[in-house]
């Protein structure tokens, strides 16, 4: 049930990171409530996950769901950058999460 709970705080990071860019282009209550909103679920699931679960592998866990959800939406939706070079790093990301939980 971490695990779960954890996948949904690092989804929650990634719709607090869209609300920071929506901020960023549209000063409003909306952006405001999006990105508050999405850091705030993130931060407690965490903690939630976190009981569970060892500090390391969940703070690895968490920050790449977000890094690499706000990437993937950021080339999705706002035209960045598709480099290959780019994408091998988001791989890198992933085999290091594995890495670590593989060893934990």
């Amino acid at each position: 049930m971490a695990w779960i709970i954890l996948i949904f705080a690092g989804m929650g990071e990634v719709v607090g990171v869209l609300g920071l860019n929506r901020l960023n282009r549209r000063r409003n209550a909306a952006s405001w409530t999006m990105m508050l909103g999405g850091f705030a679920v993130s931060f407690i699931l965490l903690t939630i996950a976190m009981k569970s679960l060892s500090m390391g592998t969940a703070y690895a866990v968490w920050t790449a769901i977000g890094t690499i959800g706000a990437t993937v939406l950021g080339m999705v939706f706002y035209g960045e950058s598709r480099q290959p070079l780019r994408i091998f790093f988001l791989v890198l990301v992933v085999g290091a999460v594995i890495g670590l939980k593989a060893l934990e």
